[in-house]
């Protein structure tokens, strides 16, 4: 199959599907395709479903000749990370204690995704129990960037942004916690939504941390996105923490502009401590959006410099409650970084978890406030682009080292602890080529406009369009 089928978005597969010129079996067929040229370099999947991927595509032709259409999504492949449960296939969440676990049902976003007809090629690989940025995998491999393979994709989700830049898959599932599904969006050139806490449920899928956990789609476009969140966004029974609050169509208002929309930018923040190469891309993308009739606004955000250390408070303490049992009878079963993250958890005081606990209620009344002025904010989705492979120090700025784990954070903890929705679009390339993305917040349960903004930003950018060239493994 042309590489050409594997580069389409979901979008414009569904349209040639629809008009005959292509099926769901052929799209499959060019994404197993580049699975087998380039998954032994890139390590973007744990494990492949090639059998019932195969029966549900022949499935989703024989409905369409039959006259039944779920939708855009109807035969498209899309991938998943693994610890997203699929009844009968194994969900590993990257790690030896669940290495031969199969569940028994599927994860309600599973059930939903199969609802509007998707296919599902395989699962995804992930920084262990999805805690950890870099998707550095001591059991299934290290997840390669696709743009050069000697740096790293970002995670947790980093198998998932991989296999959507290098056409392995049409779109993902990935989780964010502290930023998983958006840091490697931005490294690896793809778009990729954080929802509002509580938009989408996390019924069946293996906890990180559970006041801040979300899944989220990870696609080529925009577009994209949207029409994946139109399948999973909504309450379910099956999680008490799912919000009630009703579901838009978040393709109806996709090509409304950014005419009159109003940005907010903190700029002691947002603009201080990152590379100048990501600096000059985001101011860049600003002055594309005031080109296109959209007023920046110089907003305070008085608490917002606490949020790496309420990010990491929290996100230490709620992974160690969960991994407790496991963590004293099976401490040898995990990697050492992720078992020294959960031995620090351990150590936490009460006290300093509800002081994290309480700051991000003051943080997220500010920003609540805030939205009064403007629609959305954007800044940096990260301070740096790729790293070397194996990296856990960075430097920013002043040649001087910083620890990978609280660097990457900077700006998508802010979304995290407020639990705003937050939307990773490329928006430009270092000097080594390698992408850069921005990151769009909104206000609660204002997905629909993160989306007409970064549409309206790729309508008027080609930066999307530009697609690594992965060496076959």
């Amino acid at each position: 199959m042309s590489n050409d089928v594997c580069a389409l978005s979901i979008a414009e597969a569904s349209r040639l599907v629809r008009r005959g010129e292509t099926s769901p079996t052929e799209l499959l067929r060019a994404s197993l395709e580049q699975i087998e040229r380039h998954n032994s370099t890139l390590r973007a999947f744990i494990s492949v479903s090639d059998d019932a991927a195969k029966k549900a595509a022949r499935a989703a032709e024989l409905m369409l000749s039959a006259g039944y259409d779920l939708g855009p999504l109807h035969g498209i492949p899309l991938a998943v990370k693994d610890n997203i449960e699929i009844k009968g296939q194994r969900t590993t969440a990257g790690s030896k204690i669940l290495s031969d676990w199969i569940p028994e049902n599927d994860a309600t976003v599973i059930s939903k995704l199969k609802g509007a007809g998707a296919v599902f090629v395989g699962k995804t690989n992930l920084h262990e129990f999805a805690w950890g940025g870099t998707s550095a995998n001591p059991h299934y491999g290290h997840v390669r960037n696709p743009w050069d393979p000697s740096k790293f994709p970002a995670g947790s989700s980093g198998g998932s942004g991989v296999a959507v830049a290098a056409g392995m898959c049409f779109g993902a599932l990935g989780t964010d916690t502290g930023g998983s599904i958006r840091l490697p969006s931005a490294i690896n050139g793809v778009v990729g939504l954080r929802p509002t806490y509580g938009r989408v449920s996390n019924s069946g899928i293996i906890p990180l941390a559970w006041s801040m956990d979300t899944a989220g789609p990870m696609t080529r476009t925009v577009e994209d996105c949207a029409l994946i969140f139109n399948a999973i966004a909504g309450a379910d029974a099956n999680d008490p923490a799912s919000a009630t609050v009703p579901v838009d169509d978040y393709l109806s208002r996709l090509n409304v502009g950014v005419r009159g929309l109003r940005i907010g930018v903190v700029p002691g923040y947002f603009f201080t401590h990152l590379q100048n190469d990501v600096k000059v891309a985001v101011e860049a993308a600003l002055k594309t959006f005031e080109g296109l009739g959209a007023q920046v606004i110089e907003v305070d955000i008085k608490s917002i410099e606490g949020n790496i250390s309420a990010q990491l408070t929290i996100e230490s303490a709620e992974p160690s409650t969960y991994h407790q049992k496991w963590l004293r009878e099976r401490p040898a079963d995990y990697g050492a970084d992720v078992r020294a993250l959960l031995e620090v958890g351990e150590m936490l005081l009460a006290t300093h978890y509800l002081q994290a606990q309480r700051y991000r209620s003051v943080l997220r009344s500010e920003f609540i406030e805030a939205f009064k002025r403007v629609d959305v904010f954007i800044c940096p989705t990260l301070p740096f682009t790729a790293t070397p492979l194996g990296a856990t120090k960075v430097i920013i700025e002043n040649g001087i080292e910083e620890d990978m784990l609280s660097a990457i954070m900077q700006f998508t903890g802010v979304p995290s602890l407020t639990g705003l929705p937050s939307l990773n679009v490329p928006c430009g390339f270092d000097s080594a080529g390698l992408p850069v993305g921005m990151q769009i917040i909104g206000a609660p349960f204002g997905e629909a406009r993160l989306f007409s903004v970064g549409h309206a930003f790729q309508t008027a950018t080609d930066f999307h369009t530009i697609r690594p060239v992965p060496s076959a493994g």
